[in-house]
């Protein structure tokens, strides 16, 4: 053994002896080490280390031990003793950990530069003080850290930065951990919490890290919850087994050498398993009380019933409880990873009876990835009388918590409004009523702020692609649907973008396995099988392999993928030339012909024709899908996207995103194909996250008395709305109360009283009054119409507050949101309002209104008993000359006496059936300081 290889080893046992301790006198450790060791005896000190250090690789052993245990304690709690109360992340926490280190000034400066201080990565906690006590001690986790330590080091084998793991997943999963119960507590609690993470950011090695860590410290049984259909399933199942049940376990004890054997065996056509990227435990030491873990499920197979004997935990003291640690630790633990299906709870379920003596000591922990999908109860409380009648998966997944005392219910999503909207006062709802982690946008994840810019630009010429995101990767579509002329271009993006992927690998710059286009306009399967044919009619006229295609990819290629690479790709190589990548355009054009057709329809659980499985092969296609491809299930090698689908609700629409993850070598070659007001809702929609996300880290701090500012129970008024789309369905805001509305337009058009409800229409004519009364007019304006004439006038803020508020509605509370914004604006904001209200050429439709005009009566469509009452566009522009003018504090508004057509000639002056129907627009004045535009709160009494 070499001198270096002994002053490595004494290093590294020193730095485990930390692990449970936190830093200490470094080089005395080591030295220790060292004698206590047959070797002979070596010089340890800081002119070593730091020779050693510098000698060596990242993948050297000590230098990745040593970051990953520096990054551990750069973000550690400040609770824990020896931070000194240092922040984590900052200077002064690594002044502290170098002092306890005992080094020297030359090794600190190399310690920051290999390993700098990551100041981010740290997720933000809000969370409930009552019923917790701080257990997951560093202690704890040190003692008790197997799988744990064989993730983290699976990962950095993957190719993860030592720091990602050290300083971002590692404390992250801790965050979590700490927040379930004790599994080895006498007295049972069953915590309630969310992880919300981003679209497509690895939420999945987030769980599976938690996983991993509560096997290490007693939790037994696991139950993974993964989306509605088959294919995710298989896909969660087998990224578990592939990171964390391991080799043995999937062996199941069955010899790996006898071939006959194995034919029962999961994964044995799977190159990753042959190529041995599959997780290995190892023989795990007798009386290590480190339990085994068992798999429920399998990669193809759902939990079925009968699997009685594997959750019948024995115990290997019978006179104590199933949760003492002589009895839970050495227990196997148990996994299931299962569908959000009904049928499929219902028989683990009908298994978990037949062993219900046992069930009140089994430590559990429930993982439910996209939380907000499925897992939800959609009924309204007051639909019902005694007790809500659950939607059957929510009903089940209550079911589990109520029959498993020590259960613990974690829920994973990137769109967490429909969790904060669930009613926090019942007990059977499954609120995160312990804790709320929000996750730190990983590094190398590409996301929404990738796609769109942030109001910087007042002009489109001051956009670069240096500059501008959007334009970088965003190609808007025409508004008519029918309208295809962006989808030859997005196919030749397509085939030029896998064509660089081939020309960096081909000089040794990533490993490319899959090359994918998503095309997404609709959820039909009939449309999808439309489009399928389409985009096959597109690609045979493409002629990828003539000259005509030459010359149209070379154009496309210098003015837009070379010029948006040159300024995105960073160090990323380009070719020199169009023709020094022609080479790679044909082998990127056979590889997404190479079965024959470049398209692949995926939809629901079915794929049509061939299946589509990103393990076991490449995959270089064009897939077309709906749901299936719209929330959970990772796109692998996603590029481009052709996307026109809308969506009525916020986490909808951003579960449609899989244009987001992580595109290593390849970011500056992803293209959004969307439509212009599509991309707009999702900017709305990305502020509205982004805006949740700084709210939580605002008031994520405990006040002067050591209590949370805020707790999971209070973090509903943070949801904010910047767009017109909901931040989550209707059926799942029912516990939501819109408090304030401060939209700047307002035109409630379908919220009037019915035309049979007289009373109430007569009583908003009279409410009118004041203004009827203080208009002017009529007179030309020639500047919206020649044609057209208007009445007109100014009036008090106040006034028109009152006479808002006495108007009756369809249903009452329709308008409440917006009164109460409305009236909370002070002078500096609206300090009057401007009428408006446009009349018609023809003198028969006028009539006088309560002794004043006559005004002009504007007729509408009938439909139900209602009118709708919607203004016209072209009368947008009277206002807009005094309310969008800079510095206004005017608010305006366009007002219609409406009537439903075709009316009688006698009726139409019966003012018991005139609609006052308007349109209300405010100056930038109004806007909220806070740039909330909706504001909620939960009312458990609905």
């Amino acid at each position: 053994m070499s001198d270096g290889q002994e002053l490595a080893d004494a290093y590294l046992a020193a730095l485990k002896l930390m692990e449970a301790r936190g830093p200490r006198p470094i080089h005395d450790a080591a030295e220790f080490a060292a004698h206590d060791s047959d070797a002979p005896p070596i010089r340890v000190g800081d002119a070593e280390l730091c020779r050693y250090l510098g000698s060596v690789g990242a993948n050297d052993p000590l230098r990745i031990k040593m970051h990953l245990n520096i990054a551990g304690w750069d973000a550690a709690l400040s609770t824990d003793s020896w931070t000194q109360q240092t922040e984590a992340a900052s200077d002064q926490r690594r002044a502290a950990i170098i002092d306890r280190l005992r080094v020297d000034e030359a090794t600190a400066e190399l310690f920051l530069k290999l390993f700098p201080v990551a100041r981010t990565g740290r997720p933000t906690v809000i969370a409930s003080s009552v019923n917790w006590s701080p257990w997951y001690t560093e202690g704890l986790a040190s003692d008790r850290g197997f799988y744990w330590e064989h993730y983290k080091n699976y990962l950095i084998e993957k190719g993860w930065a030592a720091e990602d793991v050290a300083s971002s997943l590692g404390p992250a999963t801790t965050r979590v951990v700490e927040r379930l119960a004790d599994p080895t507590a006498a007295e049972p609690y069953r915590s309630k919490g969310l992880v919300v993470g981003y679209v497509q950011s690895g939420k999945t090695a987030n769980f599976t890290g938690v996983i991993a860590k509560a096997v290490d410290v007693g939790y037994r049984l696991i139950i993974v919850l993964t989306g509605t259909t088959d294919k995710l399933r298989s896909q969660t199942q087998r990224r578990l087994d592939m990171e964390f049940a391991g080799v043995g376990s999937v062996l199941g004890g069955i010899d790996p050498t006898d071939d006959s054997a194995l034919d029962d065996v999961d994964y044995q056509q799977d190159k990753d398993w042959a190529g041995a990227q599959f997780i290995d435990h190892g023989q795990i030491p007798a009386g290590a009380r480190i339990p085994e873990v068992h798999r429920l499920t399998r990669h193809h197979q759902d939990y079925q019933s009968g699997a009685i004997d594997a959750l019948d935990f024995q115990g290997a003291d019978p006179t104590k409880p199933l949760y003492h640690p002589d009895n839970v630790y050495p227990e196997a633990a148990r996994i299931a990873v299962v569908k959000k299906n009904s049928g499929v709870l219902k028989r683990v379920i009908k298994d978990l009876k037949k062993v219900h003596a046992r069930l009140p000591g089994i430590p559990t922990l429930i993982i439910d990835d996209e939380s907000d999908q499925a897992s939800i109860n959609t009924n309204r409380k007051k639909w019902y009388e005694e007790e809500a009648e659950r939607t059957a998966i929510n009903k089940a997944i209550s079911e589990l918590l109520t029959m498993l005392p020590r259960a613990q219910y974690v829920g994973y999503t990137a769109t967490p409004f429909a969790n904060v909207f669930i009613d926090p006062g019942d007990p059977h709802s499954l609120f995160p009523k312990d804790f709320l982690v929000s996750l730190d946008r990983p590094s190398g994840y590409m996301g929404a702020s990738d796609f769109y810019d942030d109001d910087a630009f007042t002009d489109e010429e001051e956009k670069t692609y240096e500059n501008s995101p959007e334009k970088c990767h965003v190609r808007f579509l025409p508004l008519r649907k029918d309208d295809d002329s962006k989808l030859a271009e997005a196919l030749d993006a397509f085939v030029l973008s896998g064509a660089v992927k081939l020309y960096r690998e081909s000089i040794g710059i990533g490993k490319f396995k899959h090359h994918t286009m998503l095309v997404h306009e609709a959820q039909k399967k009939t449309v999808h099988r439309d489009q399928a044919e389409n985009i096959k009619k597109y690609w045979r006229r493409a002629g990828y392999s003539s000259a005509r295609s030459s010359e149209r990819l070379r154009d496309l290629y210098l003015r837009d993928i070379a010029p948006a690479s040159s300024a995105a790709a960073g160090d990323l190589p380009l070719p020199t030339s169009f023709d020094d990548l022609k080479p790679y355009v044909a082998e990127a054009v056979a590889l997404i012909e190479q079965t024959g057709q470049p398209v692949l329809v995926v939809n629901s659980d079915k794929i049509e024709g061939e299946e589509l499985d990103f393990d076991s092969s490449p995959v270089w296609r064009i897939l077309i899908g709906g749901n299936m491809l719209a929330r959970g299930f990772t796109v692998e090698g996603l590029t481009v996207t052709y996307y026109r689908r809308a969506a009525r609700a916020a986490d909808t629409l951003m579960q449609m995103g899989r244009w987001f993850g992580f595109r290593k070598n390849y970011r500056d070659l992803v293209r959004l194909y969307i439509p212009k007001s599509l991309h707009e809702t999702f900017a709305g929609i990305c502020q509205d996250e982004e805006f949740f996300r700084n709210q939580l880290d605002k008031y994520a701090k405990m006040d002067d008395d050591g209590m949370p500012l805020i707790t999971p129970q209070r973090v509903v008024p943070l949801v904010a709305q910047h767009s017109s789309v909901k931040p989550t369905a209707a059926n799942k805001r029912w516990c939501a109360i819109l408090e304030q509305d401060a939209t700047d337009v307002k035109e409630p058009s379908s919220a009037y009283p019915m035309l049979s409800d007289k009373a109430k229409l007569r009583d908003n004519l009279k409410a009118f009054g004041p203004i009827l009364a203080g208009v002017n007019g009529p007179r030309p304006a020639p500047h919206v119409s020649k044609s057209l004439n208007i009445f007109q006038g100014d009036f008090a803020h106040g006034l028109v507050v009152k006479i808002l508020e006495k108007l009756s509605w369809l249903d009452e509370e329709k308008f409440q949101a917006d009164l109460r914004w409305l009236a909370s604006l002070n002078p500096s904001q609206v300090d009057s309002w401007h009428v408006v209200m446009p009349q018609l050429l023809d003198a028969e439709s006028t009539t006088p209104l309560l002794g004043f005009g006559p005004f002009s009566l504007h007729s509408r469509n009938e439909i139900e008993g209602r009118l709708q009452a919607k203004s016209q566009p072209i009368h947008h522009r009277l206002l807009h000359d005094v309310v969008r003018v800079p510095g206004s504090r005017t608010a305006g508004m366009l007002l219609y006496p409406m009537i439903a057509k075709p009316e009688e000639e006698t009726s139409r002056f019966d003012p018991t059936r005139i609609v006052m129907a308007f349109r209300l627009e405010l100056p930038s004045a109004a806007k909220p300081d806070d740039g909330r535009i909706l504001k909620y709160r939960v009312d458990s009494s609905l």
